[in-house]
């Protein structure tokens, strides 16, 4: 990498003191490219062995990719830290203008450490870093007004991200979030409560600049076949017509679907909540985030009566895709258009994390269904499938925790089944609740073995789609296919490239893109970059506890008929047992 490329730049903040500085570090960019690789190198040096995951020795780590700001796509920002919600490795990846923000500000990484005695805002502008009072903005009941008032008060508009929390991650719930761009999250594992924990309401990044790349006319051919390859490939045009909510109706059709609690694998409701469905009556209109031609994001238009003038209607602007319409959709028996969109405006306002919450509420209505808990921990509430009324109050709760039971839902499935009961049907693999595939046992070996448990580590539903057209899979040829996808998406979470790309970004065109950055490799060495980026996750996450044979594998999962055969604990822990073999 050419020296004078800012990616080398890391800005190391500390919240305590009110100070920061620069460091160049163009040694761990040229080993690990960027992103994940980077944070990952990051996280180990800045977090202490063992340390309180809300405390102030836990660092956020911020990194970007050599690729961020010259190709199309590669648009994320990954976030590191030691996650509250499982007390192991924290990663959490977001678009909107995060990326391109963090670039042209002229770093290619952000280490966050300390605690701020009083609420604070970080407003960086270029190498300018300024500790804004946050005081007024801290307990506003929406996040969306403390990001207005940011926006009315900073400069860069239309360069800047503005990544912020709402009352969930200032309540420090497990499972809250960092909204940017309103409608873009750094979701799951809890970083939202990280900011909570450090006084951290909002951080906001900007900068303009020029990026160095190493041969012009190659850049711009590379460049070329990127823009003509996402713009006329059939899966880019689906992301862009139905974005991921059109993964509804073919789920459910398969039985992979998972419906309350995963009692079921098919919704009666699907089509009213499928990507078809909102594109048709509610779609308001579609967004992309910054160097993406594809405009994936879809924002549903729901109008209703204004509640304070009867006769006048306001329009309220919501995302939706399909992890959202499973979780607070058919894992709750919501099968209601608009019901579902208010129990996503709720939570996008609140700053939850929407994977977790619907699973944390499925699992406590069951619970309530089985005598588990009663009204009087519920607060009065009765929680029924498809009652997105009392679901809306119950999200509510969870952030307010007024007692006990709402104060474990709070932490998780994992947490609140081990006080209350039914830990078979509490859906969290490796601490982490399950995302929307119940299509065999790719997806939950997936998640298991997951460097952050999460579906997209090694989209292990799609391994089980193949087994279902080339026959069943050895639990050691299974392992191996996970572990070959998830050591390929090392690069591509460091480069960093958006996942939806990953059919364009072969290893071919990577090194291409690589080379007109600055970088010269070849496929060997690439491969094995990714292959060590893997192992220096799990590093981390042996040194903070992890264990393969710690791993519980919740009894609903084995229980409920998946398309793709081989759903067996001594199957499943054959496969895990393979993937420790290979990584450690």
């Amino acid at each position: 990498m050419q020296s004078s490329d800012p990616l080398c730049n890391i800005l190391y903040v500390d919240l305590t003191r009110k100070r920061f500085r620069v460091e160049q570090r163009q040694d761990l960019f040229d080993r690990y490219l960027g992103g994940a690789g980077v944070a990952a190198q990051l996280l180990l040096q800045s977090c202490p062995e063992g340390c309180d995951p809300l405390g102030p020795d836990n660092p956020i780590v911020f990194a970007v990719g050599p690729l961020t700001g010259l190709f199309p796509l590669a648009s994320k920002t990954v976030a590191m830290f030691k996650s509250p919600h499982t007390g192991n490795l924290g990663e959490s990846h977001c678009g909107g203008r995060s990326a391109i923000a963090i670039r042209m500000a002229g770093y290619g990484a952000i280490v966050i450490e300390g605690r701020s005695e009083i609420p604070v805002y970080l407003a960086i502008h270029g190498r300018e870093v300024h500790f804004r009072d946050a005081s007024t903005l801290w307990g506003m009941s929406s996040s969306l007004t403390a990001g207005h008032i940011i926006r009315e008060r900073e400069p860069g508009s239309g360069l800047r991200t503005i990544m912020r929390i709402g009352l969930a991650g200032e309540k420090m719930v497990t499972y809250s979030c960092v909204a940017a761009e309103t409608y873009r999250h750094f979701g799951r594992l809890g970083l939202g409560a990280v900011f909570g924990s450090k006084n951290l309401k909002a951080i906001v990044v900007s900068g303009k600049r020029s990026l160095p790349v190493a041969d012009n006319r190659a850049y711009r051919s590379v460049y070329k076949g990127i823009h003509q390859a996402a713009t006329s490939s059939e899966v880019m045009k689906k992301y862009h017509d139905l974005g991921t909510a059109q993964n509804v109706l073919p789920l459910n059709k398969l039985s992979g679907f998972p419906t309350r609690n995963l009692l079921e694998t098919k919704f009666e409701a699907a089509q009213e909540i499928s990507g078809e469905a909102y594109a048709e009556k509610y779609l308001g209109r579609r967004l992309a985030c910054s160097h993406c031609p594809v405009a994936c994001i879809h924002i549903a238009a729901l109008r209703e009566p204004h509640e304070a003038e009867p006769y006048f209607y306001k329009t309220s602007m919501i995302s939706y895709d399909y992890e959202p319409i499973y979780a607070m959709g058919s894992m709750l028996g919501v099968g209601d258009p608009e019901g579902l969109l208010r129990l996503l405006d709720r939570a996008e306002v609140l700053g939850l994390d929407l994977m977790t919450t619907g699973p944390v509420l499925s699992w406590a209505t069951e619970a309530q269904e089985k005598g588990l808990i009663s009204k009087k921990d519920t607060g009065g509430l009765s929680l029924s499938w498809g009652d997105w009324k009392t679901y809306l109050e119950a999200t509510q709760r969870i952030v307010e925790q007024p007692n006990d039971f709402f104060a474990a839902l709070a932490r998780g499935v994992d947490h609140a089944s081990s006080i209350y009961g039914g830990e078979e049907f509490a859906l969290a693999l490796g601490g982490n609740e399950m995302p929307g595939y119940h299509t065999g046992p790719a997806a939950h070996v997936g998640c298991l073995m997951g460097a952050r448990h999460s579906h997209l580590d090694n989209a292990g539903y799609s391994v089980d789609q193949k087994v279902l057209i080339k026959g069943e899979l050895s639990p050691e040829a299974l392992g191996d296919a996970l572990l070959e996808e998830e050591s390929w998406r090392q690069i591509l979470s460091s480069i960093v490239i958006c996942f939806f790309a990953r059919e364009i970004y072969d290893v071919d065109t990577v090194l291409d893109c690589l080379k007109a950055a600055g970088f010269d490799l070849d496929a060997e060495r690439l491969l094995q970059i990714g292959r060590d980026i893997h192992r220096e996750k799990f590093r981390f996450k042996m040194r903070e506890g992890f264990t393969f044979e710690g791993l519980r594998i919740p009894e609903r999962i084995l229980k409920t008929t998946a398309p793709a055969t081989g759903l067996s604990e001594e199957y499943i822990r054959a496969a895990l047992d393979h993937v420790r073999k290979a990584l450690i």
